[in-house]
């Protein structure tokens, strides 16, 4: 059972797939606070 951890370099990572999934996650939050702003604005809009 060896330590796996010492044998890392630091800089020596691939961040593809991190690079990926905030990319997405960014998508998905920036949407998200689009559909709610404009469904804000229809609710303030209806009740008005």
């Amino acid at each position: 059972m060896g330590n796996n951890m010492a044998n890392h370099e630091h800089g020596n990572m691939e961040v593809e797939d991190h690079e990926k999934t905030f990319e997405g996650f960014v998508k998905i939050v920036t949407w998200s606070s689009i559909l709610i702003l404009l469904f804000l604005v229809f609710l303030a809009i209806v009740n008005g």
